[in-house]
């Protein structure tokens, strides 16, 4: 999609369609039941005019994601002016912005339009969102609306927006680099939810290496891939258990991002859980459901987005992400429950359920991380059912050993605008994870399941600054919202990249 700034009077641009917001400027909350008070976000005298009538009738009020499609808008030149409503003015943000965005391009490629025109809400910029955000969040709000995963349909319409215009107030020369290096990111993420949207026979682990070789070839990256060998010759004894029961070979996925200039003592490892299909091994998963575990690769897809976008940013900062691939599958070379397998540390752990092995293959991920100098780790996973339990699907869950890295992490949260919530990490959680026979059980049982997950994982973060990232009931919308389809999110790889653009800055 084809991203353009213009300073133009919106009224005056030849268009496929003008999106204007329109917000509820009403003072008293919904549950008051106050009478709507929409207001069109757009100072040009002419737009205004055209939609006086139906804002008058009442027909239009400024909920959020309502659209109000009109043909042949008299007094502008654009063929069409869609509205859309972005909520209660008090609480509109970029976040709301971003996913209007999308809800406008999602509308529209219905309509099998291929052009459109957005014209920011000048108001809602004034009130709060500096033009910059707000040509952050319109880019990216239209990117992820664009996306459909649809690829396999012989009858599938091609639908894709062609082309956006933000209309912009002034200069639009500042605005360049915030519309470019959006853009970046939004292909970034779309990048990411391709991947995990193949199916598991195009997508195993040599696949995945793959496509992780050609995106570094594109961008810049150093990109290694080794296969069982290599991780038997390191010990990876937590990560082979999981990939000894499978026919595909495993992969160890390794990026490198080192560019002149960058600090000396930070060095930051962002590692990734990829299993490419997940039939929980000989504890094995009920078949109702089963067929989504194509997913379980989406936290190593989200490394490996962000190695892209963060290539093409160039931030000063030297990153390594490690991406561990395998499929979980219930062979007769498959590992049982009961047995005990050695971790790369040396730390012993006992195989409570086969179907807990993403921790198992990112304990090796980070301990590896650790052994290339990274001074400070992200990992992201697809991890566990109780994060859901916990949180629904509305947040990720976020546990961090280190309070300082996670507040450089919360305000990079902030600024994506994606939704996660921290979860506890007391020692006295630890207690679950002890093993009669070994170092440590790799399942804790029922209560508290997200928390023992990553108690765990922090055996092999150890002393190093460490966040995890479960994002088990956000990788995967189970059903369509007006701004994305249904499928996969790209969660986290926004927060990702502005947290280690912060260690740039």
């Amino acid at each position: 999609m084809n991203t353009n700034l213009s300073s133009s009077v919106p009224s005056q641009l030849e268009t496929d369609c003008l999106v204007v917001v329109v917000l509820d400027r009403s003072e008293k909350d919904q549950s008051e039941k106050d009478k709507p008070a929409p207001s069109v976000e757009c100072s040009d005298a002419a737009v205004r005019e055209a939609v006086k009538d139906v804002i008058s009738s009442g027909e239009v009020t400024g909920k959020t994601f309502e659209t109000t499609l009109l043909h042949r808008p008299a007094g502008l030149k654009a063929k069409r002016l869609l509205l859309v409503g972005g909520g209660k003015a008090k609480n509109f943000s970029a976040a709301e912005l971003r996913k209007l965005a999308g809800a406008a391009v999602r509308t529209l490629k219905e309509k099998s339009i291929r052009s459109f025109t957005f014209a920011l809400p000048e108001n809602g910029v004034a009130a709060g969102i500096p033009a910059n955000d707000a040509v952050r969040a319109v880019v990216e709000g239209a990117f992820v609306g664009n996306f459909d995963p649809d690829y396999y349909k012989s009858d599938r319409k091609d639908q894709k927006i062609d082309a956006l215009t933000i209309v912009v107030q002034g200069d639009p020369k500042p605005l360049e680099s915030a519309m470019q290096a959006s853009r970046i990111v939004a292909e970034s993420q779309n990048f990411t939810r391709d991947l995990v949207n193949e199916p598991s026979n195009r997508m195993t682990p040599t696949m995945m290496a793959e496509r992780a070789k050609k995106m570094a070839a594109e961008v810049g990256l150093t990109c290694e891939a080794y296969g069982a060998d290599k991780i038997r010759q390191l010990k990876m004894g937590a990560f082979w258990g999981v990939a000894q029961g499978s026919d595909e070979p495993p992969a160890l996925i390794v990026l490198r991002y080192e560019p002149e200039g960058a600090a000396k003592d930070v060095h930051l490892g962002l590692v990734g859980k990829g299993v490419t299909f997940d039939t929980g091994g000989i504890s094995i998963k009920p078949a109702d459901g089963m067929e989504k575990m194509k997913y379980d690769m989406a936290g190593a897809a989200t490394m490996i987005g962000v190695m892209r976008a963060i290539a093409l940013l160039k931030p000063k900062v030297k990153v390594t992400a490690i991406v561990c691939a395998t499929e979980n599958m219930p062979s007769g070379k498959a590992q049982k429950p009961g047995d005990v397998q050695i971790a790369m540390s040396g730390k012993s752990i006992e195989i409570i359920n086969t179907d807990a092995e993403g921790r198992l293959i990112l304990a090796d991920g980070l301990c590896y991380a650790r052994q290339l100098g990274c001074t400070h780790l992200v990992d992201a996973a697809t991890l566990t059912g109780a994060v859901v339990v916990a949180l629904g699907y509305v947040n990720a869950g976020i546990f961090a050993s280190d309070d300082q890295m996670y507040e450089r992490f919360a305000n990079a949260n902030k600024q994506a605008g994606e939704k996660m919530w921290r979860l506890p990490l007391d020692d006295e959680y630890k207690e679950i994870i002890k093993s009669n026979i070994a170092d440590i059980v790799n399942s804790g049982g029922r209560y508290g399941g997200a928390i023992s997950a990553a108690m765990f994982l922090k055996e092999f973060a150890e002393d190093t600054p460490w966040i995890h990232l479960d994002i088990a009931g956000t990788a995967w919308m189970e059903e369509a919202k007006p701004w994305i389809a249904k499928g996969p999110s790209g969660i986290a790889l926004r927060s990702l990249v502005e947290f280690v653009r912060g260690w740039s800055a």
